[in-house]
Parts: structure tokens; sequence; C-alpha cells
């Protein structure tokens, strides 16, 4: 796959020169309704024997379109994780267009003649939602008047699943209700976090449970306050282990939500290593104990837990 950016206004070198069929979209999530719209595009690229290219965006459009949108502030797949899952579904180029306002503010047909019509565009296929224009003025409905017969227009219809809509909406919405597994079915993947390890309380090993304290991705969107059962990456190696979002209540509520990562049979010194976590299934909310005691009894039967249900999964590396 190869990845082209692009600011507006762009020098025409900087397209691939051939024809292809072109992909639109923002795919945060690249869950399982985006690949649908992409796998359609790659078909039919295929058959047309053209490039299947794919345009997205570096940041989401509501930065420009409108005030600051906390759903919008963080991403279920920051740029480099969706260049990741993107490089999976077979497309040929990724086309990275920096959304500022210059950019934003083009009109419909312009943006028509210019990122569509100029780029060799042969078909385009997008979702039926995909909006388009200064404020999403214009929509798939619209797009047929602007393309002026230039090339073919294939709407994919929505995605459902139990009778409802697969969108990064509903995905969030289940992050955030503690309800990971919906969100991981919805994404056809395991969600994933980043950041890197740093110096926390260690008051984890004092209980026997020593932890890996994560400062995460800022961009990234963060499952809600809870313990789960996750799979954690250092250097290269997926590890099972059980993971704390939250405030530690039992020993006086922080400052900051912390995220702590207990490895199963690990030792390793892993202070300032950059990891990934895999969200594999929420096991409970977070809670205020009467005692040490009465914590470590809990962290036993969570460890029973985790990893029960991690000896079932098989990890997916991307």
């Amino acid at each position: 796959m190869e990845i082209i950016k692009i600011h507006h206004p762009y020098d025409p070198s900087e397209i691939y020169p051939e024809d292809i069929v072109l992909i639109l979209g923002f795919f945060d999530g690249v869950h399982r309704g985006h690949k649908t719209v992409i796998e359609a595009g790659v078909k039919l690229a295929k058959e047309k024997g053209l490039k299947a290219a794919l345009m997205t965006f570096n940041r989401h459009p509501a930065f420009v379109y409108r005030k600051f949108d906390p759903d919008y502030h963080y991403y279920l797949t920051p740029l480099k994780r969706k260049e990741a899952l993107l490089e999976q579904t077979g497309i040929d180029i990724l086309y990275e267009v920096d959304f500022t306002s210059s950019f934003g503010t083009l009109d419909p047909q312009s943006f028509v003649d210019q990122y569509i019509v100029d780029w060799h565009a042969k078909a385009v296929v997008a979702g039926f939602d995909y909006t388009y224009g200064k404020s999403n003025q214009a929509n798939m409905n619209t797009l047929d008047q602007y393309a002026k017969g230039r090339f073919e227009i294939h709407k994919i219809q929505e995605q459902l699943a139990s009778n409802e809509k697969i969108s990064s909406t509903r995905i969030r919405q289940n992050i955030e209700q503690g309800q990971i597994d919906e969100a991981n079915e919805l994404l056809g993947y395991i969600y994933e976090t980043t950041g890197f390890v740093i110096h926390g309380e260690a008051r984890g090993r004092t209980l026997g449970y020593p932890t890996a304290n994560v400062l995460s991705d800022p961009d990234v969107y963060m499952p809600r306050i809870g313990v789960y059962a996750v799979k954690m990456c250092v250097n290269e190696e997926w590890f099972d282990g059980m993971a704390s979002i939250g405030y530690n209540p039992t020993f006086g509520y922080r400052k900051d939500i912390s995220v702590e990562v207990n490895l199963f049979d690990f030792s390793q010194e892993i202070y300032g290593e950059n990891v990934r976590i895999k969200w594999v299934k929420y096991l409970r909310d977070e809670e205020n104990y009467d005692s040490k005691e009465a914590l470590i009894a809990q962290l036993v039967k969570d460890e029973e837990d985790s990893r029960a249900i991690l000896s079932k999964v098989k990890i997916n590396q991307i």
C-alpha cells in the first residue's frame, strides 16, 4: 500500500497518474461497516483492472466544521493505527488529506472536480451517509449532479448488527458503557490502545500484583473505568494480563485516571517501553475495599477469570 499525503492546494504531480477506483470515508475504527464499503471498492477495482485508492483525512472534519466536540477529540483508531488496519484491506493507494479550513470550505463542485475527477477516478465507492463540501453541503444523493457523467457512483447501504447501524458512534458508546464485547464484535477485531510505561506508585508490588503503569495516547478513546481482561504487547511479544482503569479508591483517590496492567508470568523491567493493549473483556467496576486483604482476594478472582477468558482468545497481530 502506497501512502500519499496531500495538503490543499496540492501539486498535480503528487497524484497517481493513472485511472483509479476511489473509496471515500473517514473510517475511524475501520469497523465491519467500513470494511463492507472498502471491500466493494477493492472488488470493483479488480473487475476494472484499476488501482483501488482510498481517501481519508488526517483529523476529523468536526475540528474544522464546528466547535470542540469530545466525541471527535478521541479516535478509535489514531492515524498510524488506521494505516495498519487499512493496509490489510487490499487497497493499493491511501491518500491522507490534511483537513484544513481551506480544504474543508471547498464547495461541492470544487471538491468533486479537484479530488475525484482530477484524481482520475473512473468510479467512486462510499457509504450511503458520506458527505462533502463546506459543512456537509452535499451527500451521495447529490453526487450525480456534480459528477456530470464523468465517473460511476456506487453507494453502499448501511450495514446492520442486531437491527442497528454499525457505526463509530455506536462503538464509542459500547466502549463508554463497558460493553467491550459488543464493541469488538462491531469492529471485527479486539479494540486496542497504545501508550508507554511510566513509573507509578509501585503499590501493586505490595499486593503481589505488580503493575505496568501506562501513559496512554492522548488522542485515543479510552474504555470506561473498571477492570478488564487484556493482552499487552511488549517488544513485539503478546502477554496475558488484567488491567485497571480508575483512581485506586481503596488507597485514596488519585487526581488523574491511571491505566495499570498486571501481566501474568512476567517479570521484566519495561519502563519507557511503548506498548499496545488489547481490551478483551470487561470484568467489573472499580470498587472501594474495606481492607487490603479484601482487595487481594478480589484480584485473585480477577486473575482466575482473566486467565480463563484469555485462554480462548487467538490474538491478531494487527
